[in-house]
């Protein structure tokens, strides 16, 4: 069975990168059910975007054959499913057997596991489809979506995936997605800070910030970081690229939680967490996470 236009689609928070989500959605013909826990924001954008808001997330599950969520880990995911505290005023009150979860949130791996095996007890099916790409691509619609599940499920959500992003990429079972994820940004992350340490030494030396970015870029050392994050918002000392400190810690956290799943030791991923989380502890999670290269050059002067 394949999602379609004609299906009323819920979409459960409305953040960062979930309202570019919704907009894409509904500029794509899809009918779209909103939820968000700060009320007055949910008011304003579903006046804005002319998208209903059903009274209970009870009554958006019996409205919605597929619901996604996009909120800041699997535990909020979790209580939006199925009640906080077991009170069973969730998505699940309401769906019906069949019905589709789509968590595009960054959650646990092995909390998603547990999550899927618990909704198809109910004859509920999960997907976890996190995305990579931040928010400049949730606007444009060309977020790599990393998606865990049956493979029959995934194809049902295809149309409303080719309105969020240019790839889709069918991972394995689900918590595979969220798995892949957490890896992708634990690389990224690795390769920020090692491109940041890199750029400091050299400036000691007497290179150029932009002439070592240039070099880098045109041999083996490129990486996301210096491609897209260098020249805008680490040299200028700008530091907004729109992923927070405490995201990117999050993910790392969650990395080594797959990690520790599967018995592999992981000691590059444990000592990047490390950095990482000091960072985090010194210029605050709210940081833009460009900032690890800032709290290298300050702990280097200390």
């Amino acid at each position: 069975m394949v999602a379609n236009q004609a299906e009323q689609v819920g979409f459960v928070g409305l953040g960062m990168m979930g309202e570019p989500m919704v907009k894409r959605l509904l500029g794509a013909g899809h009918r779209v059910a909103l939820a968000d826990a700060d009320p007055a924001r949910l008011a304003v954008f579903a006046g804005e975007a002319a998208a209903s808001r059903p009274p209970t997330l009870a009554a958006m599950g019996e409205a919605c054959p597929v619901v996604i969520t996009m909120l800041p880990n699997g535990r909020i995911v979790e209580d939006v499913v199925f009640g906080r505290d077991g009170a069973n005023d969730g998505l699940v009150a309401g769906l019906a057997a069949g019905s589709v979860v789509v968590d595009m949130s960054s959650s646990s791996p092995v909390g998603t596991r547990a999550l899927g095996q618990r909704l198809a007890e109910r004859g509920i099916r999960l997907v976890d489809a996190p995305v990579s790409g931040g928010v400049k691509r949730a606007v444009d619609g060309s977020l790599a979506i990393m998606a865990g599940g049956d493979a029959a499920d995934v194809d049902r959500l295809r149309p409303i995936f080719a309105a969020l992003g240019r790839q889709v990429f069918h991972t394995g079972p689900v918590g595979t997605g969220h798995a892949m994820k957490a890896l992708n940004n634990y690389l990224s992350a690795a390769g920020l800070l090692a491109a940041g340490e890199a750029m400091l030494i050299g400036q000691k030396f007497g290179l150029a910030a932009e002439t070592m970015v240039d070099v880098w870029n045109a041999s083996t050392g490129r990486n996301n970081a210096t491609e897209v994050k260098f020249k805008p918002f680490i040299i200028p000392k700008t530091w907004a690229a729109g992923f927070s400190m405490g995201l990117m810690v999050k993910d790392l956290r969650t990395a080594l939680e797959v990690a520790e799943a599967t018995g592999e030791p992981a000691d590059f991923a444990r000592l990047c967490t490390e950095i990482w989380a000091a960072a985090e502890a010194k210029v605050g999670p709210g940081a833009d996470h460009t900032e690890i290269v800032r709290y290298l050059d300050e702990m280097d002067g200390d």
